[in-house]
């Protein structure tokens, strides 16, 4: 699981850093699946190193910002990106944040 970053919607009222269980089942009762979606289309392997795996996991997230997410009643509900409260942001993360 990435540290540095994570994929959340608009509605879901948990933080996924310290909140994750309230937070997963938030986001499945919804039916979102937002674990799944971002499994299913960032190809990370064991084969390689975790930076490259969380780099890979942050472009799925660029990807569903961009798509959002329908949940189990149709309804569409926008992602954000959440970083992680205990972690000093880097010069890249600064930059995302004021954009």
């Amino acid at each position: 699981m990435n540290d540095r970053v994570r994929l959340t919607t608009t509605d879901n009222p948990f933080d996924p850093f310290k909140d994750w269980d309230e937070w997963y089942f938030y986001d499945l009762t919804k039916g979102y699946c937002t674990c799944e979606q971002l499994a299913r289309i960032a190809p990370t392997s064991y084969k390689v190193s975790d930076e490259i795996n969380y780099d890979e996991v942050e472009a799925a997230i660029e990807r569903l910002l961009f798509i959002g997410a329908i949940g189990k009643d149709g309804t569409m509900v926008n992602y954000k990106k959440v970083y992680n409260p205990d972690l000093k942001p880097t010069v890249d993360d600064k930059a995302v944040k004021t954009q």
